[in-house]
């Protein structure tokens, strides 16, 4: 049996914040509000075509 399942989620990894200095901290912050950036954009995109679907679909 394969463990390369496409659809499972991946853990992220676990690091030692205090073993960062303060830029990589500083980095890993821009790397994340960037991240919810993408998924903020993604959610709005899913919204939009769910409402979409919903007034296609929708019986008065």
């Amino acid at each position: 049996m394969l463990d390369d399942d496409p659809f499972a989620k991946s853990k992220p990894q676990s690091i030692r914040l205090e073993d960062l200095s303060i830029r990589e901290l500083q980095e890993r912050i821009s790397d994340l509000e960037a991240e919810i950036r993408h998924i903020n954009d993604l959610i709005e995109a899913k919204e939009g075509s769910k409402k979409a679907a919903d007034s296609f679909f929708k019986t008065s």
